[in-house]
């Protein structure tokens, strides 16, 4: 088995190994990349919710010319052995120096550390285990057994967290029997046997581990909560530490900044600003409804009065509105067939998409839904509705004169 380095030194990013086997993967042409398995790596495998390190396996070819391979994924297979994804052949049997990209390395220590230190948190302050860790790219996350975590707890968490951050306690690596690590308190163990890898944040959390981490809490260099959500298990908590968390802190503040300047107003004074702002909006719409509702009455008045067709007993009023949207033309579709008794109203708007809409008085007995459905249908589009009112929406403007005829002249032939 592959000797895991990293396992006593988290800190390890550059170290020498020998090839002890060499696999191709796949071949497209000139392209190829290789499987290369070491006698031991530094190199962590995706595991346990941390991806991958990256960096290079470095050798000579045969030639004696110097040859670089770029470590594009490292995994375990079903037998527990790590390979090395890389874009060259490596050849077998040589001896490697693997340079581990140290800045991945690092933003994955601190996150992953920090996962210790908050699932800990949960578990001192609310009792809620951790039931499974994500790192992403860009944010962290774990889900919490729990039903619901508040605001107020969160900044809780997140105080702890940080205090024991600034303490700088020591984080020590620990081996153990299962037994052993069960009579040591671990807050989880993995359900295999043999002897467990443990991390230890002093006289806070004792945790059976195979991933990198730091050497004391001050390295995680701080912990930020971002928002949680609702999931199948419990909660889920989004997070970032270390130079992630002051990365998103900039990005948020600049954002706030940015939405800031747009009113123009301090920071500080926004959601006071959006509030404001939200309710002269609802105002506005109010007024503005009780416009359209009144600019209706008016128009279906004049309509009624001047464009309508008499039929037996009934008027239509067939119109397209090129400049009114859909909703106040349904809007004034209502008020035809309510302001007045025995009313067809079959009407089209072409803003900003081409609708139909057709209602009827409810003393006739004319089904307009099953004729909108059936012409619109015709027409490419789709649409629905009662017998008394129906709305669909067809793809071509240009069609919508064309279907106010049909449906008119369909009906005319029901009187």
């Amino acid at each position: 088995m592959t000797q895991r380095l990293y396992y006593n030194d988290s800190f390890l990013l550059d170290f020498t190994a020998n090839v002890v086997d060499v696999q191709e993967l796949r071949r497209d042409g000139n392209q190829a990349s290789w499987a290369v398995k070491l006698d031991r790596t530094a190199f962590y495998p995706t595991s346990g919710g941390q991806p991958f390190d990256v960096g290079t396996i470095n050798t000579q070819s045969k030639s004696g010319v110097a040859l670089a391979a770029a470590v594009e994924d490292v995994y375990e297979d079903e037998q527990g052995e790590v390979w090395h994804r890389v874009n060259k052949v490596v050849p077998p049997g040589v001896e490697v120096r693997g340079i581990i990209d140290a800045e991945r390395r690092r933003d994955h220590m601190q996150q992953h550390t920090g996962q210790h230190l908050l699932s800990a948190a949960f578990v001192r302050l609310f009792n809620a285990k951790t039931v499974s860790f994500h790192l992403g790219e860009q944010i962290s996350t774990i889900d919490l057994e729990t039903q619901s975590i508040t605001h107020d707890d969160l900044i809780r968490i997140e105080r702890l967290a940080n205090e024991v951050i600034a303490e700088d306690r020591p984080i020590s690596i620990h081996y153990a029997t299962r037994e052993q690590a069960q009579n040591l308190g671990v807050r989880k163990l993995p359900e295999r046997e043999g002897e467990i890898r443990l991390i230890d944040i002093q006289d806070f959390d004792l945790n059976a581990c195979g991933g990198t981490h730091a050497r004391t809490t001050g390295q995680i260099g701080g912990l930020l909560l971002r928002r949680t959500e609702k999931v199948k298990q419990g909660v889920r908590v989004e997070f970032v530490c270390g130079l992630r968390a002051v990365r998103t802190a900039r990005q948020d503040f600049e954002l706030l900044s940015e939405a800031a300047g747009l009113y123009p107003c301090a920071p500080a004074d926004l959601p006071g600003n959006i509030s404001k702002q939200r309710e002269e909006y609802r105002g506005v719409q109010k007024r503005e409804a009780r416009i359209l509702e009144e600019l209706a009455e008016l128009k279906a008045a004049q309509l009624l009065q001047g464009t309508a067709v008499e039929g037996s007993g009934w008027k239509m009023i067939v119109q397209i509105f090129p400049d009114w949207d859909a909703s106040f033309v349904k809007l004034l579709a209502q008020r035809l067939t309510r302001q007045s008794h025995s009313v067809i109203a079959l009407l089209a708007s072409a803003s900003p998409s081409p609708a139909l809409l057709f209602a009827r008085s409810s003393d006739l007995n004319f089904d307009v839904g099953t004729l909108l459905r059936e012409l619109v249908t015709a027409a490419g589009g789709r649409g629905g509705g009662g017998k008394d009112f129906a709305q669909g929406g067809i793809p071509d403007p240009g069609k919508l004169g064309d279907l106010l005829d049909q449906a008119a002249s369909r009906l005319k032939t029901q009187d």
